[in-house]
């Protein structure tokens, strides 16, 4: 077999496990991305999340992760809930719709170790690693490269007829592959999600200081949340869908089809009181399998206290 066969086995696999999408890069160093991060570092945009500053070097080079890497597979997966399973209304506290089912850790680490072990099966044997969001791997720079999207105003991948409510995963590889070019950038003069990010997390298009970002004050910090933003997180009290709802491109979302993110039943039931009462046990109930234990229990109540207390919730 040849490259091109390989790559089409590889995509026609990746289907088959319900990725949405799959685009090869060349596994190679980042120049581009490389004086942005530094940049970005630099201007403190990472807020207290430390472990932004360690690997700078395999966050921008692959091979560093894995020995004699030659491609870099990426992978897109639909988490985007049915219309009728979103929070919707003002009485009730949100939390954002990729965290609704299983962590997607999870779901998706085992979709990629039953793709690797098929390329081992149908290939031969090929060194590499699975990676989800949890090691120094740049996703969205990659998928970029691969032809998957393109990176938005708001920092998120875009992808056309499909927007942008997807995880992104990767296979690091040691096989040539053939490779995909990346496409244009279609965001053109819109300025939606700058106008509607209630805490001015994107600083210029295409610039979002991460110690802004709701996402990042619900979840990652682990201190008190300043008193300065007090009332503009609305209702969200675990991450935060803002720039995402407001961008044209989402009105292409079609539900996912992974009965794993489907979200516990209750939640959107839960109505303002209901959080307010919310107990240890009903957390560990409603949020066993998902990302939402990430903030833990302590760190929800204080996200839903900090909310109930903002003028106009």
């Amino acid at each position: 077999m040849n490259k091109a066969q390989h790559t089409y086995l590889i995509k026609q696999k990746a289907q088959e496990l319900g990725f949405m999408y799959c685009g090869v890069s060349k596994a190679d160093f980042l120049e581009e991305e490389a004086p942005r991060l530094e940049n970005w570092l630099k201007q403190n945009m990472h807020g207290q999340m430390h472990y932004m500053e360690n690997h700078f070097d395999k966050r921008l080079d692959p091979r560093l992760l894995v020995e004699g890497a030659k491609s870099v597979v990426s992978l897109l997966l639909n988490y985007y809930p049915e219309k009728e399973n979103q929070q919707t209304g003002e009485d009730t506290y949100k939390v954002s719709k990729y965290a609704y089912g299983t962590d997607y850790h999870f779901v998706i680490k085992d979709k990629l170790k039953t793709l690797l072990q098929y390329i081992n099966e149908e290939i031969g044997e090929v060194g590499g690693r699975c990676f989800v969001d949890s090691a120094p791997v740049l996703d969205k720079a990659w998928a970029k490269k691969s032809g998957l999207g393109w990176v938005g105003k708001n920092s998120n991948l875009i992808a056309p007829q499909v927007g942008s409510f997807f995880f992104i995963a990767e296979l690091i590889i040691d096989l040539e592959l053939e490779h995909d070019g990346p496409i244009k950038d279609y965001c053109g003069s819109c300025t939606r999600c700058l106008d509607a990010c209630p805490t001015d997390a994107i600083v210029a298009p295409y610039v979002v200081d991460g110690s802004k970002c709701i996402s990042y004050f619900t979840i990652e910090l682990k201190d008190q949340l300043p008193q300065e933003m007090h009332g503009k997180f609305g209702n969200w009290i675990f991450g935060c869908d803002i720039c995402q709802d407001v961008c044209p491109w989402n009105r292409f979302s079609k539900p996912h089809q992974e009965p794993a993110f489907e979200a516990h039943p209750q939640l959107k039931e839960m109505k303002k009181s209901d959080w307010e009462e919310i107990t240890q046990e009903v957390f560990s109930q409603l949020f066993k399998k998902s990302a939402v234990k990430r903030t833990g229990y302590n760190g929800l109540l204080r996200n839903i206290r900090f909310v109930e207390q903002s003028p106009g919730s």
